[in-house]
């Protein structure tokens, strides 16, 4: 099965490196990239705009307004999510935005909630909301744990998108991680409303013998994990992604696959993600 991965990070951030190194025991590079998709059947991916202005300082009130991929060489087939720093944001960086979405690689917009003090229907995001629209691109939140300490979690909360997709019924959203820990929380928020989606990335940081371990039938640990799969009854709108460098792809997509149903196979690994972001037809075609 051709399988997209719907988020992928390919930034020069030092949490990731030292991640990659220590952890996940991953080559973050594009040839590292390379091997790791093509084990995995990865046709397509998507990176998620980040950068920081000195190393180590992510979450970076002084990194750009709008932040892109800073490792060189990036795959053809990889789409980006332009990066939002709230505090930069500023009339020119919103028309800059503007003018980068009509490029066929910028496939969408991530904003880092959590990682910077906004809730998601605070007004500085409202024109970037406004942009996607306009461009028929989604927004990507980060939402739930954060992988940075001083970040702050109540503005992570998946009941936070809630407000957001009301009054913005023209914009796809996404929330990136289904919340983890509030999965419950996330999976209501996507049941009720028909224009959020979520991609399960992110929710194991480690090597292929860390994800072994949540495959064991006496593990409870992700209970509530399959438990929101179950009552929000949506798999449609779950996307495949893994947050790479900080797990390795084959076996995050074995261990998901077999919690997904296999019925929602096809929809999960690749088509709703070419439904959510549809710019990446083009890219696939190319």
């Amino acid at each position: 099965m051709k399988i997209i991965d719907a988020h992928v990070h390919f930034s020069q951030i030092d949490a990731f490196r030292k991640t990659a190194t220590e952890i996940s025991t991953i080559a973050y590079t594009r040839s590292g990239l390379d091997t790791e998709l093509k084990e995995a059947n990865v046709v397509a991916s998507v990176g998620m705009g980040l950068e920081e202005s000195v190393s180590g300082a992510f979450p970076d009130e002084n990194a750009p307004a709008l932040m892109g991929l800073t490792i060189p060489s990036r795959p053809q087939t990889m789409g980006i999510c332009i990066g939002i720093n709230p505090f930069a944001l500023t009339k020119n960086e919103l028309d800059l935005l503007d003018q980068a979405l009509t490029k066929p690689y910028h496939v969408g917009i991530k904003i880092y909630l959590g990682y910077y003090p906004f809730y998601a229907f605070d007004k500085v995001y409202a024109p970037v909301y406004e942009l996607a629209a306009k461009h028929s691109v989604p927004v990507v939140f980060h939402t739930g744990d954060t992988y940075a300490e001083n970040a702050i979690l109540k503005y992570a909360h998946p009941l936070t998108i809630d407000e957001v997709a009301v009054k913005n019924r023209n914009v796809t959203f996404v929330m990136a991680h289904l919340g983890d820990p509030w999965c419950l929380s996330a999976a209501e928020v996507i049941y009720k409303n028909r224009n959020v989606y979520a991609d399960l990335s992110g929710l194991i940081v480690g090597e292929k013998k860390k994800v072994a371990k949540h495959q064991h039938k006496d593990n409870h640990y992700f209970d509530h994990f399959r438990h929101a799969l179950i009552y929000g009854d949506s798999y449609g709108r779950y996307m495949f992604g893994t947050d790479w460098p900080l797990v390795q792809v084959q076996p995050y997509a074995e261990w998901l696959g077999s919690i997904i149903p296999e019925a929602f196979h096809q929809d999960f690994f690749y088509d709703t993600a070419l439904s959510v972001f549809p710019k990446l037809e083009a890219l696939l075609n190319n």
